[in-house]
């Protein structure tokens, strides 16, 4: 059985909730390890910045989430949204779990070298940005200025909320700009939404690449507020949300065409997308 698991990839390998953070009331991230042949807890697999993990729950099902890796773990964070993942966030820590992956094409980080980034999300749609700004960070000599721009509903509603407020605005040369959509007594910064405060921000699109992930509406409105600052189609990067299931490229419930999410995906310029079918 062990010999099919390691070549079939369509069978998740065990693996152990080692942590659980409480981002927010309904987002929780999930930190998922295996044993090692020291003994110790070790990363199911590696993922690169964007690639994507399937998670699933014996007797409940599973999902494709973005992953953000570590040394001894991966990183998933997930909302709670409909069944599976409101059961998820029943788990407890030490719970077993199935995983596998890694799928995607991820981020070209190697083309970004030498240029500035401009990170945009929106609610849990920092999760797939989240992986980039750490991989920028942890090779900050190659990459330009960062600036973040991200926005939630309310205080309450960001996630990440210590990379954000903490480890993020200490790194040399990263902006970190945050908005709510309504303001209250926990909130003292920015209110508006968020293609209006990149607006008001005017970020420049002079050797800068932009990522892109949040609501539909969000990236459908920041859109148009990028292309009047400037940025050009091959230099806004973005992830697609299609439901995958097989994670291969086989069961065709996330094509595009003939572009298949998981394979061709979940990573597209915007430049890319436009000579796509308007079916995402």
């Amino acid at each position: 059985m062990d010999d099919v698991k390691r070549i079939n990839p369509l069978v998740p390998m065990k693996a152990r909730v080692t942590r659980i953070i409480e981002e927010t009331s309904d987002v929780k991230t999930f930190c998922v390890s295996t044993i090692g042949e020291d003994g110790m807890p070790a990363a199911p697999f590696h993922t690169g910045p964007g690639q994507l993990a399937m998670l699933s729950l014996p007797g409940v099902g599973e999902a494709m989430f973005s992953a953000t890796d570590a040394p001894d773990h991966l990183q998933i964070s997930i909302k709670k949204v409909g069944l599976l993942t409101e059961q998820l966030h029943e788990i407890c820590e030490g719970q077993t779990v199935g995983i596998r992956g890694p799928y995607g094409n991820g981020f070209d980080m190697e083309a970004m070298k030498g240029k500035n980034v401009l990170f945009i999300g929106g609610g849990i749609g920092l999760a797939p940005v989240r992986s980039v700004v750490r991989y920028c960070v942890d090779h900050r000599e190659d990459y330009g200025n960062l600036h973040l721009i991200y926005g939630a509903r309310t205080y309450d509603d960001l996630v990440f909320k210590y990379d954000l407020f903490e480890t993020w605005p200490k790194v040399p040369d990263f902006k970190v700009s945050v908005t709510v959509d309504r303001g209250d007594d926990n909130w003292k910064g920015n209110v508006g939404f968020v293609p209006a405060f990149i607006e008001q921000l005017h970020p420049s699109p002079e050797n800068t690449v932009c990522i892109l992930c949040g609501p539909p509406i969000m990236i459908k409105f920041t859109l148009g507020v990028l292309d009047k600052l400037g940025f050009t189609p091959e230099n806004v990067i973005t992830t697609l949300e299609m439901r995958m299931k097989c994670g291969i490229g086989k069961c065709g419930r996330c094509n595009i065409g003939s572009c298949f999410v998981c394979l061709d995906g979940p990573v597209f310029s915007l430049a890319q997308l436009k000579l796509l079918p308007n079916e995402y």
